[in-house]
């Protein structure tokens, strides 16, 4: 699949909006945490997604009932869903102008009754962009930073009606945001997840 840009102005990519808020101090300080580490854009890139992935845990394997959409939210009470991890990593890629996208595919639900769309992000490095998943992994996933091929969390099985959206978007999507921020607690949003985009 090779991934689109909804918007062709590369400049979209690195721009603030109220969920990907990487001008607020918490976001700030994160970046500046990481560079400190780093010797070059890639290196920052994969600290930044370890630290998303690794130690913001996914609140459904936490059992924390909190939802997060705004990065810094997310940054500071260290908890959310696949959406928020990604708004998260999406919003310290950009504080460092790393382009950064989100992305979607449409999951069957383990039990394979009912769908539940997935959130990723896309890094841009080399002239393409990079997806990336930063959900957090557990026993059966395995998800890497990787520029060489993807390691996401899965994989769409087209048989089953699973889809990769080729879209890359500059903004979350509104279902998606619009879920989030109606949501009071975790089981209130796993019953209003968008299933398609």
């Amino acid at each position: 699949m090779e991934p689109i840009q909804n918007n062709a102005d590369l400049s979209a990519y690195l721009g603030a909006d109220e969920a990907i808020d990487h001008h607020h101090p918490v976001v700030r300080e994160a970046a500046a945490r990481l560079a400190v580490e780093v010797v070059d854009s890639y290196t920052y890139a994969l600290a930044a997604y370890e630290f998303v992935r690794d130690a913001i845990p996914h609140s459904a394997d936490s059992g924390d009932p909190r939802v997060t959409w705004r990065a810094s939210d997310v940054l500071e009470r260290r908890t959310g869903v696949c959406y928020a991890k990604a708004h998260a990593l999406a919003a310290l890629l950009r504080a460092e102008d790393i382009p950064a996208a989100l992305c979607y595919q449409r999951l069957a639900h383990d039990d394979g009754e009912g769908w539940a769309v997935h959130g990723l992000v896309a890094v841009r490095f080399n002239g393409a962009w990079h997806r990336q998943d930063p959900r957090g992994n557990k026993p059966g996933v395995d998800a890497r930073f990787s520029l060489d091929g993807e390691r996401l969390a899965w994989a769409p099985d087209r048989e089953r009606g699973e889809v990769d959206y080729p879209l890359l978007y500059a903004e979350p999507h509104p279902a998606v945001l619009g879920a989030l921020k109606a949501a009071p607690d975790r089981a209130y949003l796993w019953k209003t997840l968008p299933t398609a985009l």
